[in-house]
């Protein structure tokens, strides 16, 4: 009688009528690309780690894909999937802003003025019969539009100014 094939122990070292060992010989992860030598806790382990097992995953639902695509119902799925999707594009293209509705009321959130808006305390100092609008004092900051010259601005400077210069002091004082 030769000696057992799942031997990892010669049969010289061990004793006589002793089982041989259990534990599975080292082997190469099946994933291409890492070939690493490992040994497998199971039996039927073909991968070194869980990344190569999900690479392998994912690499035989993509293979079934292709496969799949290959023939003429998948061929047929996906044609109509493509059709489906020019379709949507279409669609989406024919309601454009230029085409929707001139009268649809455009919406401005609180965050696009936030930044630019003076704090609310600057208002208590204005008296009603002041000569400074109190749009003027809060839009301040507020940039021209893109186009419009600097002079647009230059009639707000200096009420701004001296309005700013005595809110501060009466808030000092």
């Amino acid at each position: 009688m030769g000696p057992d094939e799942d031997s990892t122990l010669p049969a010289e070292d061990r004793e006589p009528g002793q089982p041989p060992s259990r534990h599975p010989r080292t082997r190469c992860c099946l994933l291409k690309g890492c070939e690493r030598r490992f040994r497998p806790q199971r039996a039927g382990q073909r991968y070194c780690s869980d990344e190569c097992r999900r690479a392998a995953r994912r690499w035989s639902r993509w293979k079934a894909q292709q496969s799949y695509r290959a023939t003429a119902v998948g061929k047929e799925r996906r044609n109509g999937q493509s059709r489906r999707y020019r379709q949507r594009v279409r669609n989406r293209r024919s309601a454009t802003p230029e085409e929707a509705d001139p009268e649809a009321a455009r919406v401005i959130t609180r965050k696009f003025f936030r930044p630019l808006l003076r704090p609310s305390w600057l208002l208590r100092g204005i008296r009603a019969a002041a000569a400074l609008a109190p749009s003027a004092l809060l839009f301040a900051r507020v940039p021209a539009r893109h186009g419009t010259s600097l002079a647009t601005r230059a009639a707000l400077a200096p009420c701004y100014a001296t309005a700013v210069d005595d809110l501060s002091n009466a808030a000092r004082g």
